[in-house]
């Protein structure tokens, strides 16, 4: 079974932390409208959506994904790099300790799960604003004792490793060539963004599908004629606080294979 633990919209929202676009006003009763479709396109596909604690006064802990990475073997707590979204982490730890054994990042460490890319055995992790090289060797130190190979990655351009290049299928990825090189994902089979859509390689494949922002229509036609079977989700004001699809969920597979 498939899990998405999700977190409701704060009304605080237009407080956010911005690092590449400038502040400008959200719509909150829209944003939760777009959130409310996005939980429901996750559950019509089969996901098992639960939602978190609502934490109103932190503006962004409706991005839930920075917060943890989730493996089969054990879920990773983060330490992010905006101080303001330290204190998301706790709901987040209380309710992965049911699923998986926590590790916790450490000063001097920083890191956001939204520059976390994994593909197989392959822990892509993207040096940020929000990402230090401490956070890169304490992830190496966790994780190469279970056989993965975490591999630091350069992009610009955008807040997080996933605005830049996402996996939207086995071996494929859905990448913007301007702000990440492709070269670095060896063996990988690419699908380039359209050029007018700069914001549109970060989608979230799930349950055979990809969801993908409704506002990219030319990178959406991209991914179909790739065969990929796309879900799109308007995230026009979520947006507007630097989200993507990828951010607003942490899957968790539960089963034989995930205590």
């Amino acid at each position: 079974m498939l899990l998405a633990y999700t977190r409701a919209v704060s009304p605080a929202l237009g407080a956010c932390e911005l690092t590449h676009i400038e502040r400008t006003p959200i719509d909150v009763s829209r944003a939760v409208a777009e959130h409310a479709a996005y939980e429901h396109t996750l559950q019509r596909l089969g996901v098992n959506v639960r939602r978190l604690a609502a934490a109103p006064d932190l503006p962004d802990a409706v991005f839930v994904e920075d917060t943890a990475v989730v493996f089969d073997e054990l879920a990773i707590i983060t330490r992010p790099g905006a101080e303001s979204r330290r204190p998301e982490r706790r709901a987040v730890a209380e309710t992965l300790i049911a699923h998986r054994s926590l590790e916790i990042v450490k000063e001097p460490a920083t890191l956001d799960g939204g520059d976390i890319l994994v593909d197989g055995k392959r822990v892509y992790v993207g040096r940020s604003s929000r990402t230090n090289d401490a956070a890169v060797a304490q992830l190496a130190g966790i994780l190469h004792p279970l056989g993965y190979r975490v591999i630091p990655v350069e992009f610009r351009g955008c807040l997080h490793l996933k605005s830049a290049v996402t996996r939207i299928g086995v071996g494929m990825l859905l990448l913007n060539p301007d702000w990440v090189e492709a070269s670095v994902f060896a063996g990988a089979r690419v699908v380039a963004v359209d050029p007018s859509e700069p914001h549109a390689a970060n989608a979230l494949a799930v349950a055979g599908a990809v969801i993908h922002p409704l506002q990219y229509p030319r990178t959406r036609a991209r991914l179909e004629a790739a065969g990929l079977r796309v879900e799109p989700v308007d995230t026009t004001e979520l947006a507007k606080a630097e989200a993507g699809v990828t951010c607003c969920s942490l899957l968790v597979r539960v089963g034989p294979r995930a205590g």
